[in-house]
């Protein structure tokens, strides 16, 4: 767990006139920014509209190839947000009335024979209301719940909350997830596809569904940046563009439900850890462990940040999972050195977490935390307990804390088995790396 050791407004103006070469591809690098930063709400907007996610992030597609062919030539307008807006619903529309004329012909077929067979006449379709431009910061939140929804895999949340909310394309999520192009676009749609089969409706959650709800939307965003911050797979030990976009999720919905102590939380436990990832490389990517890190790299605005938050949160008479590892981490961003770590506060933190969370990696954690308040010894004897029903085995850092503790004491042999034995179940090249180098060092 990250938190206890250590595993974006607009400006945009018009301008009518032609823009050939260079000043054309400025414009499409324009559109794709403001695509970045609006396509959420205007998903959003769409899916309110509509019902229908699917069809809300078509028709908002089609209104993004409209400006990549319009804008390099029109300029960009002053409020894209609108342009893209209307230019979405105008497509919306132009769709339905197609696809109405084409079940008109169909009936009409049919007809005949339903009227033979005595069968009523059809209802008339009710038309589609106006689309208000000012009034989609509620849908933002329904657009969240959606992309998070139960029905869905977790898999399939992260793509979609992803792609929806954070405008990644299909290969930016495969690349982020060390997956292929078909794997990610095969979750999106398997997720648009579930949504409508289990008719789920695009709204927020009523009070009595709140609490599960945005447990599912809180962890569809931490594990998201969670695996900017300690990559399960591949060669990078971080990839610091996701733990981006997980805090950028984490501030939209913070300001949407900016009341909720457990979402202040979280989004102050991602802005300490993050202030972290400078450090938590060299100069040649390879990982650097929090005992070694040069805390004068650790970036200051986010630590600020993030205490500030962690305060809030924390404030509430029960502090909840995210708010108490947010004070966990906070521990860590208030000590000069390493050496200074409060970890007696770490470990009476973890046994709060314990009865809010209980788990084996909050166990481990805790151990961990425990040795270097108290010894291994007493580190040791923690995870023995905490390993005892096996669910733990596999799990690639309990050996390497194992072997930690025992480098500490001196028992050198054993430690090595545990560190060879950490780098054979980790999946991450780094981390593999450096368990074998701290397998070797006990030689």
């Amino acid at each position: 767990m990250p938190g206890s050791t250590d595993t974006p407004g607009r400006s945009f103006l018009s301008d009518p006139a032609p823009r050939p070469g260079a000043e054309a591809q400025a414009t499409a690098g324009a559109v794709e920014a403001v695509w970045r930063i609006e396509s959420a709400r205007l998903i959003a907007a769409l899916s309110r509209q509509t019902g229908d996610l699917g069809l809300a992030e078509e028709i908002a597609q089609d209104a993004l190839v409209k400006a990549l062919e319009t804008w390099p030539e029109a300029g960009v307008p002053r409020d894209p947000f609108a342009w893209l807006l209307t230019t979405a619903r105008n497509a919306g529309i132009d769709r339905i009335r197609r696809e109405r004329r084409l079940r008109e012909k169909h009936a009409a077929v049919g007809a005949e024979l339903e009227r033979s067979l005595g069968v009523g006449e059809p209802e008339p379709e009710a038309e589609a209301g106006p689309l208000d431009p000012e009034g989609v910061g509620d849908d933002l939140l329904g657009l969240i719940f959606t992309a998070c929804h139960p029905a869905l895999t977790v898999d399939s949340r992260v793509a979609l909350t992803l792609r929806v909310l954070g405008g990644l394309s299909t290969e930016e999520i495969a690349r982020a997830f060390l997956v292929s192009a078909p794997t990610a676009a095969q979750r999106i749609s398997r997720a648009k596809r579930s949504l409508a089969d289990a008719g789920v409706r695009f709204e927020v959650p009523d009070e009595t569904e709140m609490g599960e709800r945005l447990g599912s939307v809180l962890g569809v965003i931490y594990l998201t940046f969670n695996e900017g911050y300690a990559a399960t797979a591949g060669p990078g030990w971080t990839r610091p563009e996701l733990c981006d976009e997980a805090l950028r999720l984490g501030r939209i919905l913070s300001g949407l439900i900016p009341d909720e102590p457990e979402v202040t939380g979280l989004l102050a436990l991602m802005e300490l850890q993050a202030s972290r990832l400078g450090a938590r490389t060299g100069p040649d990517g390879e990982p650097v462990l929090l005992d070694q890190q040069d805390r004068s790299a650790w970036d200051r605005l986010l630590i600020r940040r993030g205490l500030a938050g962690t305060d809030r949160a924390v404030r509430t008479s029960r502090p909840g999972p995210y708010a108490l590892q947010a004070a966990i981490a906070a521990c860590h961003a208030r000590a000069a050195r390493f050496e200074e770590t409060d970890w007696a506060g770490i470990v009476r933190l973890y046994d709060r977490l314990l009865v809010e969370r209980p788990s084996p990696v909050v166990a481990l954690n805790r151990a961990i935390a425990l040795s270097r308040a108290e010894g291994a010894e007493a580190g040791l004897a923690a995870l023995e307990r905490c390993a005892a029903d096996g669910r733990l085995d596999g799990y690639h850092p309990f050996p390497a804390a194992r072997g930690d503790m025992l480098a500490s004491l001196g028992r050198n042999e054993e430690a090595r088995a545990e560190f060879s034995r950490a780098a054979e179940l980790a999946t991450n090249e780094a981390e593999r790396q450096i368990l074998r180098s701290r397998a070797a060092g006990c030689d």
